[in-house]
């Protein structure tokens, strides 16, 4: 059983990283397209037009990708983990139903209208309707981040006869957790889908195609993403704060704080004995009391350490190990703090390049560009991953352990099955996806639009 457990945790880590790859980007890149749709409503500008029908089929392409994705993962709780799925479904059904058929049919309804209405209704419900899709995408985020948010802080619900059963929808809406975890996560779409869209700009700009478009793409780009990637960060240092009250085990292996400070250092590098669950670090390089201010706005302000935690935990939960993966919570922590830093000082020089007009000359910025894309993707991933894997054993902060919510009847083999079907079928499925990608990339923005967005060429209007 024990194989089952940590085979159908790397089942579902695996498809929903595949599937998180995606999701940013449609929600991101929704709300761009949007804005540089009213860019050409209110301008008549058609380069801002050309630039919202050739990055609206980018945004298509994620939003289709994410959706056959995202299918799977409710496909998983009745599979992989019907034990968690008995225990919570009351609570945890709700959100994911009001994602369905509210949020998830706002944001494909209004997207159908926006690819088939072009030249077909008129040009403000036009751009009404990807501003709704943009709407329903961030409103579909919400309910599961509701949904994600009450397993990290449950609240609003009652144990009766061995089950969690809700006892107010509205707690579960507004979670303290929520509030923090929903605008850190989108806003962070948006900051991933500014460095997607800079990063093809300047693909653009180094082969000198379409250098006029792609330069106001660009520049518009760096300030969007300057913003977001700055808001991002700021939101989650409060985010972290709040983990420090609600989950203060998860703080302290981010820390690979043993023992409780005060003050408490901020760690730059540890080594540690390798092993799950080492009992001390052999190496640690520390910034003092930095670790004090941002865990609690106190330049001596106490940390809990991982000793005093566990045995903590103990007394209150009985006999076990309550502490994560030490130097997995540890390094994903980092790679996602120190993947945000870099996007920030990335941008910042693009933001100078910006104010001097040189962003499109600029032949090393447009060179690093490219791969600076990578940036916002490591960053997400790296938080989801330190999100979830800090709270274990938990799959329900302080109510369910992991390994009660495996499904008893599943096997290991029935695991390594689908695990090697799925990885098969999403490898075909990322790689259609690159190739569909640059082939839009690589074909370009169809021909340019007259004041009325109408194309010069016959047939423009079922270019999508």
């Amino acid at each position: 059983m024990s194989s089952v457990v940590e085979l159908s945790r790397w089942q579902f880590a695996i498809t929903t990283v595949y599937h998180f790859l995606f999701v940013p980007i449609s929600i991101g890149m929704a709300g761009i397209v949007a804005a540089f749709q009213t860019a050409w409503y209110r301008t008549r500008n058609p380069q801002w037009m050309r630039l919202t029908r050739f990055f609206g089929k980018i945004m298509l392409l994620s939003f289709a990708v994410g959706v056959v994705t995202g299918i799977v993962q409710e496909f998983q709780f009745g599979m992989n983990w019907a034990g968690y799925s008995r225990y919570v479904g009351s609570v945890f059904g709700a959100p994911l139903a009001v994602e369905a058929l509210a949020a998830f049919f706002i944001e494909s309804t209004f997207l159908g209208i926006w690819i088939f209405g072009y030249k077909r209704i008129s040009e403000g419900w036009h751009l009404a309707t990807i501003w709704l899709a943009a709407f329903g995408s961030a409103l579909s985020a919400y309910f599961i981040l509701a949904a994600n948010s009450w397993m990290q802080h449950p609240v609003g619900y009652k144990v009766v006869n061995g089950r969690a059963e809700m006892t107010s929808f509205w707690k579960m809406l507004t979670n303290s957790t929520v509030f923090y975890a929903f605008p850190h996560t989108v806003i962070g779409a948006y900051a991933n889908a500014a460095f997607i869209i800079l990063g093809i700009s300047a693909w653009y700009l180094i082969r000198n195609r379409d250098s006029e478009m792609f330069a106001k793409a660009a520049k518009a780009m760096v300030v969007v993403g300057v913003i977001a990637t700055a808001a991002t960060m700021l939101i989650g240092h409060f985010n972290g704060q709040l983990m420090t009250r609600q989950q203060p085990m998860k703080m302290a292996a981010a820390e690979a704080l043993y023992n409780t400070s005060k003050p408490a250092g901020f760690s730059l590098f540890a080594v540690a004995p390798f092993a799950e669950h080492p009992s001390r670090t052999s190496f640690d390089i520390t910034v003092p009391h930095t670790l004090s201010l941002l865990a609690t706005n106190s330049w001596n302000g106490e940390v809990k350490g991982i000793n005093q935690l566990q045995a903590a935990d103990v007394a209150k939960y009985g006999p076990g190990n309550y502490e994560p993966i030490i130097g997995v919570t540890y390094w994903t922590f980092r790679l996602m703090v120190g993947a945000g830093t870099l996007m920030v000082l990335f941008l910042l020089w693009g933001l100078y390049l910006v104010w001097r007009g040189k962003i499109a000359s600029s032949k090393w910025f447009l060179k690093l560009a490219l791969p600076a894309m990578a940036l916002p993707t490591i960053a997400i991933i790296t938080g989801w991953l330190f999100t979830e894997l800090g709270r274990q054993p938990w799959v329900v902060y302080g109510l369910m352990l992991t390994k009660n919510g495996i499904s008893p009847s599943i096997t290991a083999f029935d695991v390594w099955v689908s695990i090697i079907l799925f990885t098969v079928i999403y490898g075909v499925m990322g790689v259609v996806a690159v190739w569909l990608t640059v082939r839009i990339v690589k074909k370009g923005p169809d021909p340019e639009v007259d004041e009325a967005g109408k194309g010069v060429e016959p047939n423009l209007h079922v270019a999508y």
